[in-house]
């Protein structure tokens, strides 16, 4: 017999994502430009080059695995969300990782 007690006290990520999608989602202000020329002038704001090991992706980007390139997007970006990488031309699908992060799989 399952103890019930137990099955609440364990982190279930499916549940959390759950919980995630009835919050509103936050709005981030995008810097004008961030340097990134590899896209037209009006897009530049959605994408940034990746720093390398030390770089730490904030709730609204994500990285591609393609071109290594960090996509950014106004609003925080959330599992089963897609994107689209400019530089490379993929369609992502944002999912979680193993360990927790999120992460875009290319879909094609």
């Amino acid at each position: 017999m399952i103890d019930p007690l137990l099955e609440t006290s364990e982190f279930d990520p499916a549940e959390s994502d759950a919980a995630a999608q009835q919050e509103p989602r936050k709005r981030y202000k995008l810097k004008d430009d961030t340097g990134f020329d590899e896209v037209p002038k009006k897009y530049r704001r959605f994408y940034r080059r990746w720093g390398g090991r030390g770089d730490e992706l904030a709730p609204n980007e994500v990285i591609c695995p393609v071109c290594k390139v960090v996509i950014r997007s106004a609003r925080d970006l959330r599992p089963g969300d897609r994107v689209y990488c400019m530089p490379c031309f993929s369609r992502l699908t944002v999912v979680r990782s193993e360990s927790g992060t999120l992460e875009a799989r290319v879909q094609y």
